[in-house]
């Protein structure tokens, strides 16, 4: 073991179901050193923290920390031993205030044995100070941003003085200044001795913050070291085994018929007079940074939201959406954001919720054809690449990413023509960025409406065919996507520029 090493899992093997998903794999993270985990969507990563957390045992191999060996039965010896988690879905109880979010199951209490309330608010309201986050420690969880909601975890984590810190996709939903400000907290922790494990599939952030690296492919490590020794396309080529290319996914669009008009669409403290249209075949971009009110505003489309005035058109008539229901009647699907929340049932199998929105398509006679329904299983695994053997098993065993496939999946089998993808490829590896982005590509060159609603320029600039700004809940530019560039989308993203009139 190198002198400097705090963590070495050498040999770690890891089975489920017969299925081998660890092969062997070694990794070595240094005291006070940020260091990058790095893989596709099922290359292993977050089976091998899960060990490394106390979640799953190995089947072989060993843990050393500090030189010791160490066997983590269960999470609870992992934070014991100083070792951190920051799970890329979120772990908040929203029923519960932002303190005793933080103090769950470690709750502080005064000399008389009762829980000390004051005590807690006041490490709580400190720990959210570093992280540049102002929230009164009495609010409900539930009444929060996502963005606030994953400081809350962050913060957990600095609460615990932790030797070790597990970020899993940690800028998911953080604004720009929000990820710099977690950026500065970093370095701060590693230069007193802190470890930090990083995943993440925003390879700019990797390069940005990271001082080593490990990467992990089908379950084995293919390669490890400096990040200042290797540029992103290397790095890319052993996360996939192969070059991916970034270029903009041009197709040839055909200007069809009007499919959805939005007129002066209002939703008071959400969006003001917001008005597009999107026409058979095009691929629509909406973006801005967090707290712009797209998301909003395709919810209030979409029926989730019912308060809202203003005219919503499909195919040139009028339509009343008020519930979910109402709008995959009218022919609109939406994908949303956040999975976990919105998009899954944890509990049911792959397959059932593949099939969630469009069992119909699998009647007959008043049942449900499962010859029919493992068809079109097998027909959407190979077109999205969804990597799981089993379709029974539950989607909470799959990663997150796959996970995000089978959602796109059981949108696309419910055939809409307006089809509304709300951050389509977060927590999704490269390579399978670029195989939804084809799908993508393939649906639009079928004649549907696309939306894609994305706080990622790169993403917006490389799949869309006109794109909408928006600041503060209303479209502040509108461009074709050969007008645009990260720079300028920033400048009205930011409000320090307007052209509304510039209708494209």
């Amino acid at each position: 073991m190198a002198k400097d090493s705090l963590l070495e899992m050498s040999g770690i093997k890891k089975s489920f179901n017969q299925v081998q998903v660890l092969h062997g794999v070694d990794l070595t993270v240094n005291k006070g050193e940020i260091h990058a985990l790095l893989g596709e969507n099922g290359a292993g990563k977050s089976t091998l923290m899960n060990i490394l957390g106390g979640v799953h045992q190995p089947d072989e191999g060993e843990i050393k920390l500090s030189g010791q060996t160490m066997k983590m039965d269960n999470p609870r010896v992992s934070q014991e031993q100083g070792i951190s988690f920051i799970h890329q879905e979120l772990n908040v109880v929203t029923d519960l205030t932002v303190y005793e979010n933080m103090f769950l199951g470690r709750e502080l209490r005064n000399k008389w044995g009762f829980i000390d309330e004051k005590e807690m608010c006041k490490r709580t309201a400190e720990v959210l100070a570093k992280l540049g986050v102002n929230i009164n420690p009495k609010t409900y969880v539930r009444e929060l941003d996502t963005s606030y909601k994953q400081m809350i975890e962050i913060g957990k984590a600095l609460l615990r003085d932790s030797k070790i810190i597990i970020m899993d996709e940690p800028t998911t939903s953080l604004t720009d200044n929000e990820v710099e400000r977690l950026f500065e907290l970093m370095r701060s922790l590693k230069s007193s001795g802190v470890s930090i494990i990083y995943i993440s599939h925003k390879l700019k952030e990797i390069q940005t913050i990271c001082d080593r690296y490990t990467v992990l492919r089908d379950g084995n490590q293919v390669g490890s070291g400096d990040m200042k020794d290797k540029n992103l396309e290397d790095i890319t080529k052993l996360m996939v085994g192969k070059s991916v290319s970034t270029d903009a996914f041009y197709h040839n669009k055909t200007s069809g018929e009007l499919v959805l008009e939005v007129e002066n669409l209002t939703s008071d403290g959400n969006f003001t007079n917001i008005h597009f249209t999107v026409s058979k075949g095009e691929i629509v971009g909406f973006t801005g940074l967090a707290g712009d009110g797209r998301t909003e505003l395709f919810e209030s489309i979409f029926g989730f939201r019912k308060k809202y005035q203003g005219t919503i058109k499909v195919n040139g008539k009028p339509v009343h959406i008020n519930h979910p229901k109402k709008a995959v009647k009218a022919g609109i699907g939406l994908v949303p954001k956040n999975r976990k929340e919105n998009a899954i049932v944890k509990d049911l199998s792959v397959i059932e919720n593949m099939s969630l929105s469009s069992i119909g398509n699998f009647e007959k006679n008043g049942f449900v054809s499962s010859k029919k329904e493992l068809s079109k299983y097998h027909y959407y695994k190979e077109q999205l690449n969804i990597k799981v053997q089993n379709p029974n098993v539950t989607i909470d065993s799959l990663s997150g990413g796959n996970q995000q496939k089978v959602v796109i999946a059981k949108w696309l089998e419910v055939a809409s023509d307006i089809l509304i993808f709300d951050n389509p490829t977060q927590g999704i590896d490269v390579g399978a960025k670029n195989e939804i982005y084809q799908h993508i590509v393939r649906l639009a060159d079928e004649g549907k409406a696309i939306i894609i609603l994305s706080s990622e320029a790169p993403e917006i600039l490389r799949i869309c065919d006109r794109v909408n700004i928006m600041f503060q809940g209303e479209i502040t530019g509108r461009f074709p996507r050969e007008e645009l560039t990260e720079e300028k989308i920033m400048e009205f993203a930011t409000g320090s520029k307007r052209e509304v009139e510039n209708v494209g």
